[in-house]
């Protein structure tokens, strides 16, 4: 026996969007409209996506102009749900590199051999670097 088409409706594209920004996730979805989540991901890629994305922008213009909501309930959302992130602070300085220096970037340049003695200032450079990397 064949299986039923499966008929995609307006409403259903509504719900599916509002669902997916409420972060009901994408099985229990698939359930309230009672398709496979294969199923639901091909016919409502489009919802899904930006059901997530308004819900994301509407809480990340909330925050941004303070206004009313939680506003760690706020941040909770943008992190787990966003994907948003804070900056971390830098462990420590590199040793050894002085009061004004304090970057933790390494730059890894290609070597062509064109100049043996600049080839010969990156090589210890770098040993210099990953040997402290090492003692830590």
């Amino acid at each position: 026996m064949a299986r039923k088409p499966f008929v995609v409706t307006d409403a259903m594209r509504e719900r599916v969007r509002t669902l997916a920004g409420l972060g009901v996730p994408q099985v229990d979805i698939a359930r309230i409209i009672r398709g496979d989540p294969k199923t639901l991901r091909k016919h409502f890629r489009d919802e899904l996506d930006r059901g997530v994305a308004e819900a994301n922008a509407v809480i990340a213009g909330s925050l941004f102009t303070a206004k009313g909501g939680s506003v760690p309930a706020q941040k909770f959302w943008l992190k787990v749900r966003a994907h948003w992130h804070e900056r971390k602070a830098p462990e420590d300085p590199i040793p050894d590199a002085g009061p004004q220096s304090t970057s933790q970037v390494v730059l890894l340049l290609p070597d062509n051999n064109r100049d043996p003695q600049l080839t010969e200032v990156l090589r210890k450079a770098q040993e210099k670097y990953f040997s402290q990397k090492k003692r830590r």
